[in-house]
């Protein structure tokens, strides 16, 4: 008796062992492409390279450094700008100068340099009720060691003090310059240019005093002076310290 044949083994039966072949085989060539790819970019890298990523907050606060100086360079620019600035020159002296004679406040006083004779007796307090302001020359330069009187009304100029330095004032005798106190007018001697040298006389003034005195005869004083027009009582108290008979 014979069996009937096997069925011959339907396509449904044999599709999963396909699909499983296939799954591993493609696998198999993924890895493979994996591990080649992995070997190029391994043999195509330099060695000891390395890539590195800038921090943007760390190179927006930093400063560039300074440059070390070169072996052998000289001081920096810093040094060499403040060395070649031109010095400071050094401070003018001061003047002592002793003020006394009709101020109100006589003594010796410091004033810077360049002063003048206002400066001087401004320091003293300023003229006295009695002084004679027509006596010194306000505009005068001072010198250092020097001796500034200021005359009073009437009183007569006093001969310079020895050891006085050059330029210094004892009164109104004493000009600018330096030079000594010039020699006292004689009113009844002294020509129209002589005359003319005296403050607040002019030539048409010195010609009157001339004239009244030929005509009059020599002054017997100066007081006489206010005979003629055009003198007055402060005019002949400005006069009188540089006037003799």
């Amino acid at each position: 008796m014979s069996l009937p044949a096997a069925p011959p083994p339907s396509s449904s039966a044999s599709s999963p062992s396909v699909r499983v072949r296939v799954g591993v085989g493609a696998a198999v060539v993924l890895v493979v492409a994996a591990l080649v790819a992995s070997v190029l970019v391994t043999a195509l890298t330099p060695v000891g390279a390395t890539t590195v990523v800038p921090d943007a907050r760390a190179a927006g606060s930093s400063s560039p450094s300074p440059a070390p100086p070169l072996p052998g360079a000289g001081p920096s620019s810093t040094a060499s700008s403040s060395s070649l600035s031109e010095p400071v020159p050094p401070a003018a002296p001061a003047l002592l100068v002793h003020v006394l004679g009709a101020v109100a406040s006589p003594g010796v006083y410091e004033l810077g340099a360049g002063s003048r004779v206002v400066d001087g007796v401004a320091a003293a307090g300023g003229f006295a009720p009695s002084a004679d302001s027509a006596s010194v020359n306000l505009a005068r330069p001072l010198v250092d060691g020097e001796q500034l009187r200021v005359l009073a009304v009437g009183e007569a100029p006093a001969p310079p003090l020895p050891g006085t330095p050059a330029g210094a004032s004892s009164g109104s005798a004493a000009p600018s310059g330096g030079a000594s106190a010039p020699s006292l007018v004689n009113l009844n001697s002294a020509t129209e240019i002589d005359l003319d040298t005296l403050p607040r006389i002019g030539p048409a003034m010195a010609t009157r005093i001339v004239a009244y005195r030929d005509a009059n005869g020599p002054f017997a004083s100066i007081d006489d002076l206010l005979q003629i027009p055009g003198i007055g009582d402060k005019t002949l108290e400005s006069l009188r310290p540089l006037l003799t008979l």
